[in-house]
């Protein structure tokens, strides 16, 4: 009969020079206890080539992550077994108050659970402790090392041993908590970076779109490209002025980040206060070139496609301009496509810059669609959407289909367009009259 096989609980990487080797420990039938020993990775300087290649590869993994409730886990996992035989990382709130226990990681996954229960009974030295500070857990031989970053003071990382720590571990494990400690650091301020955009971007979103639109069927779709710490530029609006009338824009502001965000922001309520001021989608589109121009070297310019959508008997009447942005296309029932409006200057650049409204109709079953170039500028090595009239032969394929399917229709065809993800943002916005 052949042996059983015992489970594989301790593992490893060692470094010597330049070779790595990677290891497991194994039980061996009349071995005796079940007792950890840690100085399986040999002595030697903490300045030694291999303990250089373990702080060079730790750093590479910690640098590797932005997410915060993950560099915990990464220095415990880092640190067991190669300096020590367990780790509890303990954080503090925004580097204030408390600490909590972050992770916990044992070198014998099934001691975990016991471990927990010791440390809970422990008192963890204060995060302000700026050296190692021993900690009293029977049957171990515990460190507190701190996690210090910028001057703050972040966490604490406890290890422990069955045996005394040498020197050079000590010191390896220093350095190495100082490193965590930054990776640490960069994850958070990342972390409130990106919540702070985040709560940014969805300012500038319009508050609501109208429940009710009697005669006509709308959709909008709006995705944000890019890093989570970037504000785009790409904006849209849908709201009610009277009984039987909307209006509608969808924007495109040069540039990402707060600059492009403090014009979008402008940009969307000034069009709403002037349009329920009683303006003419004209005087609108004029008076907000003259606000964007008057931000001096803080403005940038935009494209714009705003209007004004009026219900009748027998299907809607729009009255709208396109101030340099991405035509506005429509799809009638037989499948035929075609631009409608004149694309007249964008804004903020020219003071002088007039704009007259074209007027359009869509008679039942009648689509216009309204897009921002993160859809006709996707790009697949060389082609763009766009050329040859793509995205006019996409909308063709969408004739008697509702607002919602059209929208999304074009926003799969985007998406599918190439490998990559789209690195611009893409707002969508489809009328269609009823």
């Amino acid at each position: 009969m052949a042996p059983s096989s015992a489970p594989v609980t301790v593992w490893g990487v060692s470094f010597a020079g330049d070779l790595r080797t990677r290891w497991a420990r194994l039980h061996l039938p009349g071995s005796g206890g079940s007792r950890m020993v840690d100085d399986w990775t040999g002595q030697g300087s903490s300045q030694g080539p291999g303990w250089l290649g373990f702080l060079a590869d730790a750093s590479d993994l910690l640098a590797g992550t932005l997410d915060p409730d993950m560099v915990p886990a990464l220095i415990a996992q880092i640190v067991v077994p190669r300096l020590a035989t367990w780790c509890a990382v303990y954080t503090a709130d925004s580097g204030l108050g408390p600490l909590d226990l972050a992770y916990l990681w044992h070198a014998d996954e099934s001691q975990i659970d016991l471990l927990r229960e010791q440390l809970d009974k422990v008192v963890i030295p204060s995060a302000e402790n700026l050296t190692p500070v021993p900690v009293q857990l029977s049957d171990w031989q515990s460190l507190a090392f701190p996690l210090v970053a910028r001057g703050r003071s972040l966490g604490m990382m406890c290890l422990g041993r069955s045996g005394r720590f040498p020197d050079d571990v000590a010191q390896l494990a220093e350095d190495l908590g100082r490193r965590a400690a930054l990776a640490m650091d960069n994850a958070r301020l990342y972390a409130q970076q990106a919540d702070a955009n985040r709560a940014l971007q969805r300012s500038l979103l319009p508050p609501g779109t109208p429940a009710e639109t009697p005669g006509l069927d709308y959709s909008v779709v709006y995705e944000p490209a890019g890093e989570t710490n970037e504000v785009g530029g790409d904006f849209y609006d849908l709201f009610t002025t009277g009984e039987s009338s909307w209006r509608f824009a969808i924007g495109d502001v040069c540039g990402t980040g707060p600059q492009a965000a403090a014009v979008t922001g402008l940009a969307r309520h000034t069009l709403r206060l002037l349009a329920r001021e009683g303006y003419d989608v004209a005087s609108v589109v004029s008076r907000l070139n003259q606000a964007i121009l008057e931000e001096g070297e803080r403005a940038r310019f935009l494209t714009l496609l705003h209007g004004e959508i009026t219900r009748t008997d027998d299907g809607l009447d729009l009255s709208l301009i396109s101030a340099g942005h991405p035509e506005a296309l429509r799809l009638r029932p037989s499948g035929v496509v075609e631009a409608v409006v004149t694309s007249q200057s964008l804004l903020g650049v020219f003071p002088e810059a007039e704009f007259v409204a074209d007027h359009v109709r869509l008679a039942p079953g009648d689509v216009l669609l309204g897009v921002t170039d993160g859809v006709t500028e996707r790009r697949s090595g060389e082609r763009l959407l766009d050329d040859d009239g793509g995205l006019s032969k996409l909308l063709a394929e969408c004739a008697e289909l509702s607002a919602r399917a059209v929208a999304e229709r074009i926003r799969r065809a985007v998406e599918e367009f190439a490998i990559e993800p789209s690195a611009d943002d893409l707002a969508i916005l489809v009328l269609r009259a009823e």
